[in-house]
């Protein structure tokens, strides 16, 4: 028996190596959502200027290339950001989000004002190269903000998830060769 949970505990431990590297980054392939198992389902950069700003992975538990049933859906999924450039600041972060909610929510960010203006804090509270920035959804507390692996808010309502992730999957996204590689 004991030679049994070893050779699981080992095996279980090269699971949680496996990753992605997308511009320069190393993004795992799978994270856990209280005991839900989200795999990398796309990962891109984040492209201004001809220059890469972000690294990203979308986290779900199921594969869909739709892009609407995610930001939809009332289940646990998550995004992994980690800065890459040094020319990313906390007011251009910031900027550049809130502008990405308006088009997530058709310039109806109003019923959502305070829960925006909460996780932009998080933001505004500093952004350097190589922070990395995770929002998990899950149904059962709303959207986790974590920061280089510090849970910083939690963010309540549906609603609020679905203009989160529409930032980089609606129809306006922040970068639509982002949003396909995401979707891939």
């Amino acid at each position: 028996m004991k030679k049994l949970f070893t050779l699981l505990l080992i095996l279980s431990c090269f699971g949680s190596f496996a990753q992605t590297k997308v511009g320069g980054v190393e993004l795992p392939s799978e994270i856990m959502v209280k005991e839900t198992k989200l795999n990398l389902h796309g990962a891109g950069t984040r492209v201004k200027l001809w220059m890469d700003m972000y690294a990203m992975g979308l986290y779900l538990e199921n594969k869909t290339s739709d892009a609407s049933q995610i930001i939809n859906a009332d289940k646990s999924m998550g995004i992994r950001l980690e800065i890459i450039s040094g020319l990313i600041t906390a007011e251009k972060m910031e900027k550049a989000t809130r502008d990405g909610f308006k088009n997530s929510t058709q310039n109806n960010t109003k019923p959502i004002e305070s829960r925006i203006n909460d996780f932009l804090s998080v933001f505004l509270s500093g952004v350097e190269k190589k922070d990395i920035f995770e929002f998990v959804y899950n149904p059962s507390e709303g959207s986790l903000i974590y920061k280089n692996g510090e849970l910083k808010k939690v963010i309540d309502g549906l609603d609020f998830k679905k203009a989160l992730f529409g930032i980089w999957l609606c129809n306006k996204p922040a970068d639509k060769n982002l949003k396909e590689d995401l979707l891939k």
